[in-house]
């Protein structure tokens, strides 16, 4: 998937901070974040690669498969806030727009039934998969 060009210094600074939060990110993940990545990295599920906490544009994906164009959120609780809501809808309507499928599971999902979730991401890898 290509990244927009840069069209400002104003934007180019922008992704640059988006992509140093990124990496600080990498250092602090959530419980819920190391379990789920525990289980995604090294190709463990369908041999697919996912990268963590991946700039792109202007948004950070808590984990995301290039090759499928998939992005996989872990959200904690202040995503149940309004606010919150409307901005995750507006994000995840960008990036639909660019292609992606946007699978979100609460932390306690992953934290309390982890198979239920994995099985929801191998049908997901299935579905998109070139057939």
């Amino acid at each position: 998937m290509r990244q927009r060009e840069v069209g400002s210094i104003g934007e180019l600074k922008r992704l640059v901070d988006v992509r140093v939060r990124a990496r600080e990110m990498r250092k602090t993940p959530t419980p819920a974040e190391m379990i789920l990545w525990e289980t995604l990295r090294d190709r463990k599920i369908l041999d697919k690669k996912f990268r963590r906490q991946f700039a792109l544009d202007c948004f950070i994906l808590d984990f995301y498969c290039q090759e499928l164009k998939l992005v996989i959120e872990v959200d904690g609780e202040i995503h149940s806030e309004p606010g919150q809501v409307a901005h995750d809808e507006n994000r995840d309507g960008y990036l639909r727009s660019l292609g992606c499928t946007i699978l979100r599971f609460p932390n306690e999902a992953v934290i309390r039934d982890l198979r239920t979730a994995i099985l929801k991401i191998a049908d997901t890898i299935d579905a998109l998969k070139p057939k």
